[in-house]
């Protein structure tokens, strides 16, 4: 029996308390750095106590995020104004969203990330020596978890 792990058709939906209470929906994944992105998780340290035991202790985990769009795309300017809106500085209001993110996966399955926040962002265009414009990446942080 074969599995197809084709991403095509991969959906994003994002609900961001204040800038975007209503949600918006990702479809426009970049074709040069990795679309949707976690890396590994760390979910235990271990070390060796004095008589040669292992010791073995579990740790909460943040679960980091990271989303590339096509630059210039509805989807990059939705993101762009939620990097904005929540960007800290001198005369800026941060508004302070809290997110729920919603993964849709070709097959049918679905992962809830909430209680998240944006927490990187390229803020303007940039180039490429290709001759193209730089993908934006987005990366976000979250505390909880459910589905697959």
């Amino acid at each position: 029996m074969s599995t197809n792990i084709s991403a095509f058709g991969l959906v994003v939906n994002m609900v961001c308390t204040s800038t975007f209470p209503s949600g918006i929906q990702l479809t426009q994944f970049a074709d040069d750095a990795d679309p949707f992105d976690m890396p590994a998780a760390i979910l235990a340290e271990s070390g060796m106590g004095i008589n040669g035991d292992l010791l073995v202790w579990n740790k909460p985990v943040k679960l980091d995020i990271s989303i590339s769009v096509v630059p210039g795309g509805a989807d990059d300017e939705n993101l762009s104004i939620l990097a904005t809106a929540n960007r800290t500085g001198k005369g800026l209001a941060n508004a302070r969203d809290v997110i729920t993110m919603t993964a849709m996966y070709p097959d049918g399955r679905t992962t809830t990330l909430s209680e998240g926040f944006i927490t990187g962002a390229i803020l303007i265009n940039a180039a490429q020596t290709a001759g193209r414009m730089k993908t934006k990446t987005y990366t976000f942080t979250f505390e909880k978890k459910s589905g697959y």
